[in-house]
């Protein structure tokens, strides 16, 4: 085997070993029985899991794409979603989300994999809350040392819907831009065949 070719399977090997650490490629099984707090981290990791299929593959021209002059591009919607999966950690650890925001990274991979690492220690702090500790939850919004705080409540309807509102942004764009996502995803089950 040439040199060449050895190091092209070597990168290759790389970039697939890269992509088996990130969490979401499938749902992890269901929890027994149904509580408040695995409701809350299943619908994190199925949001994950959509994340991750939206966001495999993208190509610098997907990312770029927007379907109108005043839309915003791929990699602004996802720049957005980071944001979003950081209030969801930051409410999973009763932490506050400065306002204005820090900037999100702008290289994709380090974009994709903080997102979904943000999601799954988020899903995993749930699942080590008990119910009763909800109550004690906040979303907590901090503007120059003024907080406002918002009941747990506003975590489903506010940043999980809207991440998986703009997720969904995500898969309709990279299939405008010509790169559907992989065949095989299935949403239902959790898996991809």
């Amino acid at each position: 085997m040439c040199i060449s070719r050895f190091f092209f399977l070597i990168i290759i090997f790389s970039f697939q070993t890269m992509a088996q650490d990130l969490p979401f490629s499938s749902l992890p099984e269901a929890p027994k029985e149904f509580t408040a707090t695995n409701s809350i981290s299943r619908m994190i990791q199925g949001l994950g899991f959509r994340y991750y299929w939206a966001t495999e593959g993208l190509r610098p021209t997907d990312l770029v794409y927007r379907p109108t002059v005043e839309a915003q591009s791929t990699l602004g919607t996802l720049q957005h979603i980071y944001s979003l999966s950081k209030t969801i950690l930051n409410a999973a650890q009763n932490q506050p989300s400065m306002r204005p925001e820090p900037p999100a990274p702008e290289d994709f991979s380090t974009l994709r994999t903080a997102t979904l690492h943000q999601l799954q220690k988020a899903s995993m702090l749930f699942l080590d809350t008990k119910d009763e500790a909800l109550q004690e939850l906040q979303i907590i919004f901090d503007r120059e040392g003024e907080q406002s705080k918002f009941p747990l409540w506003n975590l489903i309807n506010g940043p999980i819907a809207d991440a998986l509102y703009h997720t969904g942004q995500v898969v309709s764009f990279r299939r405008s831009s010509g790169n559907p996502i992989p065949k095989g995803v299935n949403v239902f089950l959790g898996i991809k065949n």
